[in-house]
């Protein structure tokens, strides 16, 4: 959100400072705290601290009564649905690719939402980047990367690719990473590097507790990990899954399919699904056909076009 606030700041920009707090109470914007900026020192923060705490609803309502008002120039992709079927929410902690024992995650600081990996986590990556508006491409995840895991790496050609071994490294099913491979296909092609980077294993709940230890009446939240997530540049967050018997089953034989799990899973799509993620999936079995990769390319070519990027 904090895109759509500097895009409303830079639209206003040329208010007068006598005559910018007049026009934002006209928008209906709420007082900024006690102790906020000065318009005349700067008019954009004085913007930017009366829309802390706006919903992108609430933001995205301002963008359209100032287009209105004084022209759409800064705010042409916010008229056209940008964040409204996105998520609404800012990226905090992308924790992704474990190729071990599960982290030990606890809440450093609550009020400033800081968590810390106190255990394991030399299993898994951390992504502590603000995301650009462009989303999380593999270039920006490869100069991640470099600076913090991999500073030896040459070019950026020798980092992306210990940086794809090391991912690969996270995936335990030959689906999984028919996926992977197939999609880093396209870092390969001229200007494959701007692509969206399709991350594996990411974190999206947490709990610190096994059913061991919740008890027969506890319950483990679902899906504590996606099997791939993609931060692309509209601000769409996909989430891409690959079932196997576990998602619908109980056991080891397709006679003991599980019904109540099944519709678990499904449930959880619906709550991502309303929160804005995209959510895609591929069955096992279509992996065991020889066609398999061609299936996947065919969905990312897709994928990719939908929003309007270059396959």
């Amino acid at each position: 959100m904090n895109e759509v606030r500097e895009a409303i700041g830079g639209a206003l920009y040329g208010i007068s400072a006598y005559e910018l707090e007049q026009v934002c109470d006209a928008l209906g914007m709420p007082p900024q705290p006690e102790g906020g900026a000065d318009p005349f020192a700067s008019k954009r923060s004085y913007v930017n601290r009366r829309l802390i705490g706006c919903s992108l609803e609430d933001l995205l309502a301002f963008v359209g009564k100032i287009a209105d008002e004084y022209g759409e120039e800064g705010l042409e992709k916010y008229l056209t649905g940008f964040g409204v079927t996105g998520v609404d929410g800012e990226l905090k902690n992308l924790i992704f690719a474990a190729d071990g024992p599960k982290p030990r995650i606890v809440l450093r600081d609550a009020v400033n939402n800081v968590i810390e990996i106190v255990e394991n986590a030399d299993h898994c990556l951390v992504y502590d980047r603000p995301l650009s508006s462009d989303g999380l491409t593999w270039q920006a995840l490869v100069d991640w990367w470099r600076d913090q895991c991999d500073p030896e790496a040459g070019s950026d050609l020798e980092a992306g690719r210990r940086l794809h071994l090391r991912l690969q490294s996270s995936l335990q099913s030959p689906p999984e990473k028919l996926v992977l491979k197939t999609y880093a296909e396209r870092y390969g092609r001229e200007g494959g590097f701007e692509l969206p980077a399709l991350v594996p294993q990411v974190y999206l709940y947490y709990d610190p507790y096994t059913k061991t230890e919740l008890g027969p009446e506890g319950e483990v939240l679902a899906r504590q990990r996606m099997d791939y997530l993609m931060l692309l540049p509209d601000r769409s967050r996909v989430v891409i899954e690959v079932d196997g018997r576990q998602h619908y089953s109980s056991g080891d034989k397709d006679q003991f399919s599980d019904p109540g799990r099944y519709a678990d899973m499904v449930r959880e799509d619906r709550a991502l699904r309303l929160r804005g993620y995209e959510v895609y999936r591929f069955g096992g079995a279509e992996f065991a056909k020889d066609d398999a990769a061609e299936r996947v390319n065919e969905f990312f070519e897709a994928l990719l076009s939908r929003h309007g990027l270059q396959v």
